[in-house]
């Protein structure tokens, strides 16, 4: 028999989750999570990780599973989930149902990941270090020095996409564009995309009222309790830096809801921009 692997997709607060449950139950499936936040164990709130109600419904991989220290790449999720796949088809599965929005971890699944060369942690550390006491755009503009293309190419607020391409660049004194090979790999198994869609304003009215929400449910107090680690990569993420500027005093609290539900905002946006790229997804409104 084929086997056949469906991932749910779309912007974040779509309703992803609940389709992908009633998709999996309809098939006999584990949900398999490809969402780059929702596998830390510290990150339940600010995520929009799946409830104890939704887990129960039906079992779930790769929500909650890791702890924050842990680095974790696009690169470890490509080879883990594919074993997990391949695992889940010997043991008869003919439909696995996958769910999530992130976009490179979606790729990486999909086609697999160029190999970059390893950097050393020192390095990593230091660009770290810039990005927390000058922020994001000293470091934008070196990489526009090295890297023109990644320069053009990469969501330049995203100060981890940043990190990566300039030490690449750095380290190597090659270009990360150069290591850009394109040359998708080959899965054993059908893949099948389905996004989630609805109109902005309503997609946005969610976002906003989300967000409130996850402030109700002590959104704050998570934050609060990630200060020590706030330099790491999982908590460059939006709902988490912002609250770490309230903690710092630089905007009240109600501005930084705010922020939170703009930044949301606008990460959907680009989620969009990226999938209405690939003709492979099929687009049904939410709720079907």
């Amino acid at each position: 028999m084929p086997r056949r692997l469906e991932i749910i997709l779309g912007p974040t607060a779509v309703g992803k989750t609940g389709y992908a449950i009633q998709r999996a139950l309809e098939v006999g499936s584990p949900v398999i999570s490809c969402d780059s936040r929702q596998l830390y164990k510290e990150l339940k709130i600010g995520t929009a990780a799946p409830s104890r109600r939704e887990l129960a419904a039906v079992k779930h991989y790769f929500i909650r599973n890791i702890p924050i220290t842990r680095n974790y790449t696009a690169g470890i999720y490509e080879v883990e989930a594919l074993n997990l796949v391949n695992q889940l088809f010997a043991k008869g599965h003919e439909t696995l149902v996958m769910c999530g929005g992130s976009m490179l971890y979606i790729d990486a699944f999909c086609y697999g990941l160029d190999d970059f060369p390893e950097v050393p942690i020192q390095l990593r550390e230091h660009l770290m270090e810039c990005l927390r006491d000058e922020g994001v755009e000293v470091l934008a503009e070196q990489l526009k020095e090295l890297d023109p293309v990644s320069y053009e190419e990469l969501d330049l607020s995203n100060g981890q996409r940043v990190i990566r391409a300039l030490e690449v660049s750095m380290y190597t004194g090659k270009p990360f564009s150069s290591f850009k090979t394109r040359r998708f790999k080959e899965r054993d198994f059908e893949i099948v995309k389905i996004g989630l869609e609805r109109p902005r304003e309503q997609l946005y009215e969610r976002i906003n009222a989300r967000v409130e929400q996850m402030m109700a449910r002590g959104l704050e107090a998570e934050a609060r309790s990630m200060l020590p680690y706030r330099d790491l990569p999982a908590l460059q993420t939006v709902g988490y830096k912002e609250l770490f500027d309230y903690f710092d005093g630089t905007c009240d609290l109600d501005t930084a809801v705010r922020r939170i539900q703009a930044n949301t905002r606008h990460y959907a946006k680009r989620q969009f921009t990226w999938w209405r790229r690939d003709p492979s997804i099929t687009w049904i409104p939410a709720g079907e």
